[in-house]
């Protein structure tokens, strides 16, 4: 059964029905609230605001953004500068460059300084598509976490986007946001929960022999595999961790040992990234099998998003798959 917290648990399992949006409209949506609320609100972009949807931002609030070019390190220390000053500043590149680029700026005048700036990613993960390798950011997620004082979060779909946006904007500290190029289905409703560090389930078969804890879109594409695999008689429970950290531990340990067996699912390196996190946790609390799906120590190329979401073994297929794997470990 689909757990009752779940909203629009059937149109999640009827994809053609869902309105498909990328995450990063979630920001530009998110961001234009924030800046609504909270005239501190300031965003700052490395010349990509179409891109990034920090022009909705522009075009409401133009005394409020600040356009300062292809120079990441300075969008990160201009930001800890504004911080410092009172403001709340959002800054935006593509997550390859923000935080590839300025990881340093961001890990000294930032989170040092316990500055409370928003670092907004985008175009993260594979899904990217024919930008290649080097637009495809794999490993943000891994080099925001083990940052002292930083949050980190991959919403789901454009709607949990925004609230992680609104919610980020209230939040003490520093943040990281991930967010997708590709439209991808929006399966939350407004209803939905949404809190930091409070994971949720979206999908709960009766007796579950596997938890499947994943973030990001690939959230949606998890249910689809648990629902395809509770026809054929094998019973899972998905969550939806979007908060890589502070992660929601007591949700993580109690749903783990409750299944005793769990796939991670994430659209980035397996090595750091939230199936690594997850780890951790069930490594000191509760040791079970464990499989992951994501990108095993590679880089990313060109193609459509789903060629490579299939090449990269992040599709449907490859989650059921993956479930099957972590259930014969744990019978074995």
């Amino acid at each position: 059964m689909v757990n009752e917290n779940a909203h629009l648990a059937s149109a999640i399992l009827a994809p053609d029905t869902l309105e498909q949006s990328a995450t990063r409209d979630g920001f530009g949506m998110g961001v234009v609230a924030a800046g609504d609320a909270d005239p501190r609100v300031v965003v700052l972009c490395a010349d990509l605001a179409e891109s990034t949807r920090s022009h909705w931002f522009r075009e409401k609030f133009p005394e409020r953004y600040v356009e300062v070019g292809v120079a990441e390190q300075n969008l990160a220390a201009l930001a800890a500068g504004m911080a410092a000053a009172g403001k709340i500043p959002f800054i935006a590149s593509y997550a390859a460059f923000s935080p590839g680029r300025n990881w340093e700026q961001i890990r000294t005048t930032v989170c040092l300084n316990e500055m409370p700036v928003k670092v907004m990613g985008m175009h993260a993960g594979v899904s990217v598509g024919p930008d290649g390798a080097t637009h495809q950011a794999l490993e943000d997620i891994a080099i925001m976490r083990v940052l002292p004082r930083m949050t980190v979060i991959a919403p789901c779909d454009a709607l949990e986007a925004r609230k992680a946006v609104e919610a980020a904007a209230k939040t003490d500290g520093p943040v990281y946001i991930r967010f997708h190029r590709a439209k991808t289905p929006v399966f939350t409703t407004r209803a939905t929960p949404f809190a930091i560090g409070k994971a949720y389930l979206v999908w709960e078969s009766d007796n579950p022999e596997v938890a499947v804890f994943a973030c990001g879109p690939l959230v949606y594409e998890a249910v689809r595999a648990a629902a395809e695999l509770a026809h054929e008689g094998i019973d899972t429970v998905v969550v939806n961790n979007h908060t890589v950290k502070p992660m929601d531990e007591p949700l993580v340990i109690e749903v783990a040992r409750r299944a005793g067996a769990v796939v991670t699912v994430e659209e980035h390196q397996v090595s750091g990234g939230m199936g690594g996190a997850v780890a951790e946790v069930l490594m000191h609390n509760a040791p079970v099998p464990l499989v992951t799906v994501g990108v095993h120590d590679q880089f990313g190329q060109s193609g459509t998003p789903e060629e490579l979401m299939r090449h990269y073994g992040m599709d449907v297929a490859s989650i059921k798959e993956a479930i099957r794997a972590a259930l014969a470990r744990k019978e074995g």
